[in-house]
């Protein structure tokens, strides 16, 4: 079974209720159809009512299948506001601003999720990431373990070209510019913890340099070695090694030769880069030269989860990011 049919199917064994934040979209409508009619989740979508149905209609549907949400006019939006406001009053925000606040889809969306009435968000179709982004951390917050909210894409190698198949994590692709040693030791360790709830295999991580083993010195290889150390430090179970090029983490032979004693043996699955330059230049590398398909960006270290799209998505990238919200759901 491919790892993306996996996830879907993992999806089906523990389904959660996922509230859509951009509800009018006809991407997400065509994609939250097969998302419950299939089992993967309850779906709320958030928007004009009428605009909604119509959408439904457009595609087959029935809007009496789903549970839609106006902020305008939902029954929930005065609590919400309330709740906004205690959230939210020590950054200056009054009682007037949260009851504005709460009427925007992205923020109703949150905190229907922060106040359990869904377990996850997703939204980005329309919105941007700093917005869907600055939403989820405002209102969701971090979790408690998590020293940062970071991100990942899901690579995954499928086709016939690809000489190496599989699901990869590649990290932090969207969100953390130049993290230091320690940011960068806790997007290891929270993306070997998603590689693990979405797969159900063992995380393998390879932490990416421009170097391999002391090959190179410079104070960015520096980094990259201590933070391999303290992410090993804070969980000495977790199988990673660095600093390590692409080629030594990825290729056996070439792991044989550069890096001899590495434990990863060039079958890493989850690969974190330095900086932000090197992951996003890295993904649509893969993506676009490469063949891979590419699910996210996927937020990791948050409360509770929400999930991020791209503004060029297709109705697939969003059934696929519902599977996958599903199952970090599930897994909490």
């Amino acid at each position: 079974m491919k790892p993306l049919d996996r996830i879907i199917e993992t999806a089906k064994q523990a389904p959660r209720h996922i509230v859509l934040a951009e509800g009018e979209d006809t991407r997400v409508v065509a994609a939250a159809m097969p998302a419950r009619a299939e089992g993967l989740a309850e779906v709320t979508l958030i928007g004009r009512h009428e605009i909604i149905a119509e959408r439904l209609r457009d595609h087959g549907g029935d809007a009496h299948a789903f549970r839609i949400e106006d902020p305008a006019t939902s029954p929930l939006t005065q609590q919400f506001a309330l709740r906004y406001h205690d959230l939210r009053r020590s950054k200056g925000v009054d009682r007037e601003m949260a009851e504005k606040a709460v009427r925007e889809d992205l923020v109703f969306a949150a905190m229907m999720v922060r106040e359990d009435e869904a377990d996850g968000t997703i939204g980005g179709a329309v919105a941007t990431t700093a917005d869907t982004v600055r939403t989820a951390l405002q209102i969701i917050g971090r979790a408690p373990d998590a020293g940062l909210v970071s991100s990942f894409f899901l690579m995954m190698l499928c086709q016939p070209h690809h000489a190496k198949k599989g699901a990869f994590v590649f990290s932090d692709c969207g969100l953390v510019v130049d993290p230091d040693a320690a940011g960068l030791a806790d997007i290891a360790r929270m993306s070997a913890r998603s590689y693990q709830a979405l797969l159900g295999e063992r995380p393998k991580v390879a932490m990416l340099s421009f170097s391999t083993n002391g090959s190179a010195a410079h104070d960015r290889v520096s980094k990259v070695v201590e933070a391999t150390h303290i992410a090993r430090a804070a969980n000495p179970d977790l199988l990673i090694d660095g600093e390590l090029q692409f080629d030594s983490a990825f290729v056996e032979a070439v792991s044989s030769s550069k890096a001899p004693n590495s434990a990863l043996h060039g079958q890493a699955n989850v690969f974190v880069f330095p900086n932000l330059d090197a992951a996003n230049i890295g993904y649509k590398i893969a993506q676009r030269i490469g063949g891979a398909t590419a699910i996210g960006p996927v937020l990791q270290g948050l409360a509770k989860p929400a999930n991020d799209l791209s503004r060029g998505c297709t109705a697939d990238d969003v059934f696929h990011m519902i599977a996958v919200t599903v199952v970090q759901a599930a897994s909490r």
